[in-house]
Parts: structure tokens; sequence; C-alpha cells
């Protein structure tokens, strides 16, 4: 049976919308995060999902963990479709401009303690060895590739940034689980429909509310990923004097990072 729309049809009734609304809400409300400094904050975000998420999406759709219904899919570059591709540019788009609505920031120092950065660091390597050792079972294997791709990047995060999230942890955890729930359902709505289907073989059976535990933890970490990165960013910018070097940088170009 054919699913009623397409990939590209999914996007423009799911995800484009909702891009709009919020990002005309953050260009029009007073004090939200808009201008250079944001956008040019979630440009590197859209940069970075884009390379480090194609090679491991890929790799998955062609070791058979996920499928597309018949006629969704437009063209194929590599093993995932053109709109596999859109969704990584698109999601972090969108949970920027939810982001964006609620800006936080704290007047805290870039120089942590170096326990907390020890501490962030092994959590996300840690999560990664976790999803390393998921990968030996077929039934934990998607599961298991979540973790394992997303541990480097929050041992990033964390060791950079970890006192800093905790500080702002209200704002960052309402702006990455509104996304994330919103999300959800889509992609649960997307599965119903058949417009992709995610593999029994190599997931464990859970859902929540009829959605694979493995793609609600999916768009999780990746909405953590986005949201994240961005709040680090803001607070680097703002907290540029405590970089000699990022500070002369920052005064030799004074029009590249104007706030709104």
């Amino acid at each position: 049976m054919t699913p009623p729309l397409s990939y590209l049809e999914f996007h423009a009734l799911f995800i484009l919308p909702p891009i709009f609304l919020l990002g005309w809400l953050a260009h029009r409300r007073s004090g939200a995060w808009w201008g250079r400094r944001p956008l040019s904050g979630l440009g590197i975000i859209l940069v970075l999902a884009v390379v480090y998420t194609t090679p491991w999406d890929n790799l998955l759709i062609d070791v058979g963990v996920w499928w597309y219904g018949d006629g969704v899919v437009v063209a194929t570059i590599w093993h995932a479709p053109v709109g596999e591709y859109l969704f990584f540019v698109l999601q972090p788009i969108l949970t920027a401009f939810f982001l964006f609505l609620f800006p936080t920031s704290h007047d805290l120092s870039l120089r942590i303690p170096a326990s907390h950065r020890f501490l962030g660091a092994v959590g996300g390597l840690g999560l990664g060895a976790v999803g390393w050792f998921l990968l030996g079972s077929s039934s934990t294997f998607y599961m298991g590739a979540i973790l394992l791709w997303a541990g480097p990047i929050l041992a990033i995060q964390w060791a950079f940034g970890l006192t800093y999230l905790w500080r702002v942890r209200r704002r960052v955890a309402l702006a990455i689980l509104v996304p994330s729930v919103y999300l959800w359902i889509v992609d649960r709505i997307a599965i119903g429909m058949g417009i992709w289907v995610i593999s029994e073989e190599y997931t464990t059976g859970y859902t929540l509310f009829g959605l694979p535990i493995e793609e609600a933890t999916f768009f999780l970490v990746t909405n953590i990923f986005v949201v994240q990165g961005i709040v680090l960013y803001m607070w680097l910018l703002d907290r540029a004097s405590d970089v000699p070097a990022l500070a002369g940088a920052l005064e030799r170009t004074p029009v590249a990072f104007d706030a709104r």
C-alpha cells in the first residue's frame, strides 16, 4: 500500500509550518535571540549535523534498521533519500527557533573546575561505551548505534560546559523537551502512514505510545545536541573577555556578532 504522503510532502505539512511560525515569533518577540550571533551558532550546528549524521544514517539504512514506503522517496543520495538530508537541516532549525524564544544566560566564567570537565567527558564517553555494548545484540542494535554515535558529542559539550548547562538547566530542558515531544508525535504519524518503517529485528520492541523507544531516544539526543550546542556557543560569545585571543578577534570584527 502506498503511503498517503511522500517524504517531501511530510516535511511540507509537519515540519515547515512550525519552523516558519517559530521563526516569525522569534524575530518579532522582544528579548528573543535573533540576529547574527544566534543564527551563526545555528549555522555551525547545521554544518556539523549534516557532516556527522550522514555516514551514520546511511550505514543504518544499508544495514536495514529502517526503510521507506513505496513511492515516498523522490531521489536518493548514497543510501538515504533527499528528504532524510532535509531532516538533518530542518530539525535543528525547528528546535533552535523554539530555543530562541526562551533565551538563557548566566554570569558564569568559562574557567569551570577541571573536575566538572572530567565528569562531563566521562559521562558522555560512558554513554558511548554503553552503546558499544548494546551493538552486540540485534534487538538492541539501533539503540546501541544511537548511544555510541551520541557519546562523543555529549562528551565534548559536557566537558566544555557541564557547569554552565546545569546553571541554566530549566530553560535548556524546556527547549529540548517541547520540540522532542512534537517530533515524537509527527514521527509516530509518519510510521503509522508507512512513510518509513522501523525494523523489528534491530529494535527492542518497547514503545512510547506506539513510537519505538529508539526513535524517541534519537530525537531526544539530537535535540540535546542542538540546544546545548547553541547555548554553549552563546555563553562563549558572552564571556569572550575570559579568553584574550577570542576577545581580541571580536574587537577586530565588531559587526560580525552584533546582538539584536
